[in-house]
């Protein structure tokens, strides 16, 4: 299997993963304070929103890739 077969694959999969879920969230460490031994640090949740046209945008990109990508010159 060549790379581009394995591009197009995990372009169709996180398509189809943004399509199904709509958002991820991580979470983010940050240092508030930092005095002298002490260290106060905050865990921010962020939530990441994917558009509905990334998704299809990226379910296209993919087979696009699979059906014209394997093609030789």
């Amino acid at each position: 299997m060549n790379a581009i077969k394995v591009v197009a694959i995990v372009l169709i999969i996180a398509g189809v993963l943004g399509l199904a879920y709509g958002s991820f969230s991580y979470t983010k460490n940050t240092k508030a304070v930092d005095l002298g031994p002490i260290e106060l640090s905050v865990k921010e949740k962020k939530t990441v929103n994917v558009p509905v046209w990334a998704g299809i945008g990226a379910i296209v990109a993919g087979g696009l890739l699979l059906v014209f990508g394997s093609k030789k010159q």
